[in-house]
């Protein structure tokens, strides 16, 4: 386990921390589904289930939406365990930590991408495109605020993202 600060000077600390990452990692959480992603031709919706249309009240003022979804048919203890990757699959790309990518294959396989909203109607959320299977459960929509989502000037890359 990594750790900030000297080990030595504050051992029962590091103890009481790893006890401490052991207790969360048997924390759970239960995630609800809000919807389905649907993937019909060329049409892209989020259907939201009726006991949260009152959710999207709203919604269609705005441009944008973040889609946070699951990536259930990616969901197997073997590719949860995978924590690193070449990124987008290519092996001239350097080996990465799944948190330093967008890979398909991670921990707690939720996914968010950033959807341009085409209309809101009757508990249907009809978006440009998405990244994801047909029928993903959809676990949450965030409304696109720049000032919020955007806010970072001084932006670094890695060589692997650049061009």
């Amino acid at each position: 386990m990594a750790c900030c600060g000297a080990a030595g000077a504050f051992g029962s600390d590091l103890s009481r921390a790893q006890a401490g990452e052991e207790e969360a990692e048997k924390t759970f959480f239960k995630l609800y589904p809000v919807g389905r992603i649907e993937k019909k031709d060329k049409s892209v919706c989020l259907r939201i289930f009726d006991r949260y249309t009152d959710a999207l009240k709203g919604l269609d003022s705005f441009s944008h939406v973040l889609v946070l979804y699951w990536f259930d048919k990616n969901d197997t203890p073997e590719k949860r365990s995978i924590l690193q990757v070449r990124p987008r699959g290519k092996k001239e790309n350097p080996l990465t930590g799944v948190f330093a990518c967008r890979a398909p294959t991670r921990p707690n396989l939720i996914a968010l991408s950033l959807c341009k909203i085409l209309s809101v109607k009757d508990g249907i959320v009809y978006i440009d495109k998405i990244d994801a299977f047909d029928d993903s459960p959809v676990l949450d929509l965030k409304p696109y605020i720049p000032r919020v989502d955007s806010r970072t000037k001084d932006i670094q890359l890695p060589d692997w993202l650049k061009g």
